[in-house]
């Protein structure tokens, strides 16, 4: 798929996850929107992204400003901010705006282990940002087993699925459109919103499989078709 022209921005970006989306999504020529409570931090972690990616189009603003310049916003926060973030976002988010949930409730958001989930009352950190955000904007599952620190080597190249959850097909498949900009990455529709609890849990799998093989694994599914979003 093409990489969208239209930016992105990317709440949590200061994160090892959202600052190597950030990285890929701007060297694939997606303008970038970093977003952060502290407006400042924001504008450090953007001039380090133009410093990793010469020419990249990047810039940081306070959570709520960054919203606000994007159609598309990639949540990838702490779970232990989850609720916070989107209570003070409700006023910025505003119908028809897609949100890729990245979050993962780990243990380790309460002091637990990072190889450990926690209950959500909802079901998952997705199906919380669904209830929580205001009607009219978009929830969709995704990037939750995609390695932090393969993301932001930018000599690593990357040959990994993500897997993507959500009610509307459409919404899975634009999710999927930006996703794929980055090389390497192939998205797979894992069908409704409520599957997000199991792609969620991967991440405490993964967590625990790196650390025995001090690695950096991922998931790919086999005996998928070429042609994933044709329908």
């Amino acid at each position: 798929m093409p990489a969208p022209n239209r930016p992105v921005s990317i709440i949590g970006a200061s994160g090892a996850l959202g600052f190597g989306l950030a990285l890929r999504l701007g060297r694939a020529g997606v303008p970038v929107v970093i977003g952060s409570r502290d407006a400042e931090r924001a504008a450090h972690t953007a001039r380090r992204a133009a410093e990793a990616v010469p020419g990249v189009q990047c810039a940081g603003y306070d959570n709520a400003r960054a919203v606000g310049e994007a159609e598309c916003v990639i949540l990838s926060v702490p779970f232990r901010n989850h609720s916070e973030i989107l209570t003070n976002l409700r006023s910025a988010l505003r119908p028809g705006q897609l949100l890729i949930d990245a979050t993962v409730p780990l243990a380790a958001a309460v002091s637990g282990r990072g190889s450990r989930m926690l209950g959500v009352w909802q079901g998952s950190a997705a199906q919380q940002a669904r209830e929580m955000v205001p009607d009219g904007v978009r929830v969709v599952s995704a990037l939750h087993t995609v390695s932090a620190a393969t993301l932001a080597d930018l000599d690593a190249e990357l040959d990994q699925d993500v897997l993507v959850c959500g009610d509307s097909r459409a919404d899975k498949r634009e999710a999927a459109q930006l996703i794929e900009s980055i090389d390497g990455l192939r998205c797979v529709d894992c069908g409704r919103l409520e599957m997000a609890r199991i792609a969620e849990s991967l991440t405490a799998l993964l967590i625990a499989v790196n650390a025995r093989y001090k690695s950096h694994a991922g998931v790919k599914l086999t005996g998928l078709p070429g042609e994933l979003w044709s329908q």
